[in-house]
């Protein structure tokens, strides 16, 4: 049985810029074959959109709850979005 794809929306909050959180996150959700994108904020935050089937979509929102080694994650916000039917998964600048 196929799962439809889901869309998540995270925003990581802590130490979690200049310790490559955004190239750590594209690795993980490459090895979880899910699209989307990660990007900085001016905030200091990261902000990553994850599509593809729901396991995938959640384990790639629980490794942004900890991130790569360095990041200190404070809090993340999570919310849902209708799927866009994206391919691949990118750093945006």
């Amino acid at each position: 049985m196929f799962d439809a794809p889901i869309r998540r929306r995270v925003r990581v909050f802590g130490r979690v810029q200049g310790v490559w959180f955004r190239d750590a996150t594209r690795r993980r959700a490459h090895a979880l074959r899910v699209a989307g994108w990660v990007r900085n904020r001016e905030d200091g935050s990261v902000e990553a959109v994850f599509e593809g089937p729901p396991d995938r979509v959640e384990a790639a929102v629980a490794f942004c709850r900890t991130g790569p080694p360095g990041a200190r994650v404070a809090h993340l916000e999570c919310r849902d979005e209708a799927p866009e039917g994206l391919t691949d998964f990118t750093i945006r600048r």
